[in-house]
């Protein structure tokens, strides 16, 4: 007779196994019955082995190096042809972080978090901006770019005024100040990668895994978006992300050679209402589930938010639900 074990003496018997396992086994084991997502990129034991058998054939090899031939073994580009290095670069710190990898040390201080740590600080007009929408008109909105004079303003304004804050970007991204007529900045916004996997939306979309693969990177995420706190001025967030969503797909086929789909946002309901996004015809879709934007593995962190989306066309669900790079 074949005995069946009740959930408590399976949870036992796998707990005792692992218990058995040294730390970086039990995290290899971890790996191989979970699907792990770092970075946009599906990581299991072959990758992890791929990176311990470069750390040991090549000891000489910095950061740097490692990052940029994982790319090259990898293939591992963005839609313009570019290596992904700052993207692999942040793998492997993440996989150092769980045990799973000893990374050569550091030559020097790390730039990226100098750059978290000490944000610009510029000077900028905080007089107070009162009035109707229509006194504002003609807003000008315009890119920051890596090398542009305003990026240090860019980051000074969400550092100092967004309750997030904010840190260097990793990945495709684009920013935007926003100006009124007579030049004082009203506005300022941030676009980045798109959740890995968030139920409402995925939902909403009807993609597959391998769709969502192959085309995550045509949805971006508004991270940040501030209305400095002496503007004052009734429509004006709602007018500004109608201003953005007509031309970020254009802007984002400039700089990175391929289209945008889709926007998404994720709204703290403990401090926002999403008055602006309902405004401006986005489309609210659930709640998360309080996890990071990486997925289930990396458990439970972060508060409960409300989804909403913004279609940048009629075709977009068969735009990503296309399975195909």
């Amino acid at each position: 007779m074949i005995r069946m074990f009740t959930r408590c003496e399976k949870n036992f018997c796998f707990a005792a196994f692992c218990s058995g396992l040294t730390g970086r086994n039990r995290l290899l084991y971890a790996l191989m019955t979970t699907e792990t997502v770092i970075q946009g990129r599906l990581i299991g034991t072959a990758e992890v082995d791929l990176i311990h058998r470069l750390l040991d054939e090549h000891p000489a090899w910095h950061r740097t190096r490692l990052s940029r031939e994982l790319c090259v073994l990898w293939d591992w580009r963005n839609d313009a042809g570019r290596m992904k290095d700052m993207a692999a670069r942040t793998l492997l710190l993440k996989l150092e972080q769980r045990g799973l990898v000893v990374l050569p040390s550091r030559r020097g201080p790390s730039v990226n978090a100098h750059r978290n740590r000490s944000l610009p600080f510029c000077e900028h007009d905080r007089t107070p901006i009162v009035g109707s929408l229509q006194t504002l008109m003609p807003l000008t909105v315009s890119t920051v770019g890596g090398r542009c004079k305003e990026l240090g303003l860019f980051k000074s304004l969400l550092g100092q005024h967004h309750y997030l804050g904010l840190q260097n970007t990793v990945g495709e991204n684009i920013k935007y100040l926003v100006r009124d007529r007579h030049g004082r900045v009203v506005g300022a916004l941030l676009f980045g990668s798109a959740a890995w996997q968030t139920r409402p939306r995925d939902a909403f979309i009807g993609w597959s895994i391998a769709a969502r693969k192959a085309r995550l990177s045509r949805i971006t995420n508004n991270t940040r978006f501030l209305i400095p706190e002496w503007v004052d001025v009734p429509h004006l967030a709602s007018h500004i992300l109608a201003c953005v969503s007509r031309r970020i797909d254009s802007d984002w086929r400039a700089k990175y050679g391929h289209r945008i789909e889709l926007l998404e946002t994720f709204v703290d309901r403990s401090r926002f209402r999403g008055t602006c996004y309902r405004a401006a015809n986005w489309v609210y879709l659930g709640q998360t589930q309080g996890r990071t934007r990486n997925g289930p593995n990396e458990g439970p962190s972060v508060p409960i938010k409300d989804v909403y989306v913004y279609p940048l066309n009629r075709h977009f669900r068969k735009e990503l639900c296309d399975d195909h790079p």
